[in-house]
This record gives structure tokens, C-alpha cells and sequence, in this order.
């Protein structure tokens, strides 16, 4: 077959029609024709800015928000018989030690025990917070607890 300027067409796939935007319900994008419903960039050239004058040098001016980091941490949390795992009984467990054993990933969070678990052995617990169960399971092993808010709890009585 020879090609003339008469049978010369695009290899089949090569090009594809043109969408036909807003040209009614039959042609597929109908009703909004695929701008979504009302507002600014639902309009004709509503993609170009604010429209009312002074209005982009106000919103240039305000400052963008650029999130916020809670200054409430959730603490990191070991229970009770994890500890009576690893540990051997008379350890004094600080968040330090926690650190070391990978129960903890590091000490900017707070550290809280809970009591899940059973204990067995006698520890020593420094600079955590604890939960009511798991410092009843402590103490009921024979170990003991020196918190963080027992502590202040401690100073707070004697100034009054």
C-alpha cells in the first residue's frame, strides 16, 4: 500500500479525543463539568488569586500556620511483669536502665508502670510514675517506690 496525503492517518492509540467540558449531562462531565460545586474555582478564571483588591496583600501579610507540638507527651509504657522478667530481684530501676534494656526508646517521654502482670521479686523503683495496681504489686513483693510524685508530694507537706 502506498501513502498518500489522502490515507495518512496516527498510528491507532496514539492520540485520544479531547474532552468536550460543559457541554451537558450527555457528555460525561455534566451538570458542574468536573469544577466541583460553586465557590471562587468553581468560576471561570477562578483559579487566579483573591479577586477584591487589597485583599492578597492582607492574606501575604498575615503568617501561614506551620502546626504546633503538643506539650502533653504520652508516657511510654512497661508493665509490671515485664520487669519481673528481666530483672533480677533487688535492681533499682530507673528510666536510665529502661533505656538500656529496650523497654523504653528514650527518656524524653514520660515513663509509666502499670500492673499487668505479676511480680515476684523485690525492686526498686526510681523516677517513674506508677499506677495504684502496680505499686500495690511492688510493695506487696517487698520492693519499694521512690516516684517522682511521691517526692513532691513529700515537699509540698512540709512547706505547709
Amino acid at each position: 500500500m502506498t501513502f498518500t496525503l489522502s490515507n495518512l492517518k496516527p498510528a491507532s492509540g496514539s492520540r485520544t479525543r479531547v474532552r468536550r467540558i460543559g457541554r451537558g449531562a450527555g457528555s460525561g462531565r455534566g451538570t458542574t463539568a468536573g469544577k466541583g460545586t460553586k465557590g471562587q474555582r468553581a468560576r471561570s478564571g477562578g483559579r487566579r488569586g483573591l479577586k477584591r483588591i487589597g485583599l492578597k496583600r492582607i492574606m501575604q501579610r498575615i503568617p501561614k500556620g506551620r502546626g504546633f507540638t503538643s506539650i502533653h507527651r504520652r508516657p511510654a509504657v512497661v508493665n509490671v511483669g515485664v520487669l519481673d522478667e528481666r530483672f533480677a530481684a533487688g535492681t533499682s530501676i530507673t528510666p536510665e536502665l529502661l533505656v538500656k534494656f529496650d523497654l523504653v526508646q528514650n527518656l524524653r517521654a514520660p515513663i509509666k508502670i502499670l500492673g499487668e502482670g505479676t511480680l515476684t521479686k523485690a525492686l526498686t523503683v526510681k523516677g517513674c510514675s506508677l499506677s495504684k495496681s502496680a505499686r500495690a504489686k511492688i510493695e506487696q513483693a517487698g520492693g519499694s517506690v521512690e516516684s517522682k510524685s511521691s517526692e513532691s508530694s513529700k515537699s509540698g507537706q512540709s512547706n505547709t
